[in-house]
Formats: structure tokens, sequence, C-alpha cells
């Protein structure tokens, strides 16, 4: 896959995905109607929706120049995506997915959205445990061991991780 065919794919899934299940979701959820929430609360939200935002733009961003391929199943990287915030954390665009949702929550004071933030959380481990993982096993081997060795899952790294030679 060349880096253009990688930036298309990956802008359609970028839309049907993350789109679809932090913006589509929440809003047929909500309507985008909330209670009076705090002026604090809603700065907090407002922070986690574009921190979110940031995150999942620089992880699409590295599955194309990086990875050369697409975050989608059906399209994946060429190489194991290893730099940038994957030094930090091993799954950046899930738990970046999941603090959108947080911070809509927080943004219109509905729990409706908390609750649909914890069904994501569940649903985003099990499919990594029991489908990425195994799969990313079977592609990149003792590669994908020393980065998981290195780099914790859900939680970032205060430091960059030191990854093996001839990583990223």
């Amino acid at each position: 896959m060349n880096k253009f065919t990688a930036a298309a794919g990956s802008s359609l899934f970028f839309a049907s995905a993350p789109g679809v299940v932090a913006g589509v979701v929440p809003w047929g959820l909500t309507d985008w109607e909330g209670e009076p929430a705090a002026a604090g609360w809603q700065v907090l939200g407002v922070a986690l929706i574009a921190a979110g935002a940031a995150v999942l733009i620089h992880a699409f961003a590295r599955f194309v120049r990086e990875g050369v391929g697409t975050p989608a199943p059906i399209a994946p990287t060429e190489h194991l995506v290893v730099g940038g915030l994957y030094r930090f954390i091993r799954n950046p665009m899930y738990c970046a997915v999941v603090s959108c949702v947080m911070g809509q929550a927080l943004l219109l004071s509905r729990e409706v959205l908390w609750a649909y933030a914890l069904v994501l959380m569940a649903t985003f481990y099990t499919f990594v445990r029991g489908y990425e993982e195994p799969t990313l096993r079977a592609q990149f081997g003792s590669e994908y061991e020393a980065y998981r060795r290195a780099v914790p899952g859900w939680y970032p790294r205060a430091r960059p991780a030191r990854l093996p030679r001839g990583m990223s």
C-alpha cells in the first residue's frame, strides 16, 4: 500500500469509526442537549474532547506515515506503529475516543454518556485482547512482544519507552 492509499483509507476509517462512535452515537443519545453544568466541568469537558481529537489525529497520521496502512482491520499497516504517542501507550486511539465521550458527558452533564463511555471501554478492551493483540503477535512476532513488554496498553508511561534497536 502506498501512503496516498493509506491516507485515503485512514480518512474514510476516521469518519466511519471514531466519527460514528464518538460523534454520531453520542448525538443520537443526547441530541447534543444537556443539563446546566458548572463552568469548570464544561471547561474540563471541552479540554478532554480537544485532547482526544488531537490524539486521534496524531494516531491516524502515524498509521499512514510510519505504518503505511490504516487502523482498519481490513487494511492493516505494513509496519508496527511504535513512534510518537505509541511510545507512551499502546492504545491511544481507544483511550482518545473514550476521553471524547467523557468530555461530552462533562460538557452536557448527561449520565447516559458516562454509561456509554464505560460500555465503550469494556468493548475496546475485549476487542484488543481477543482480536488485536493476537493479530499483531501473528503479524509482527517478537517485535510486537518486545513493544508490548515496553509500553503499557491502557495508561500512559511518564517517559517514552526505550524500544529495542531497529524499532522506530
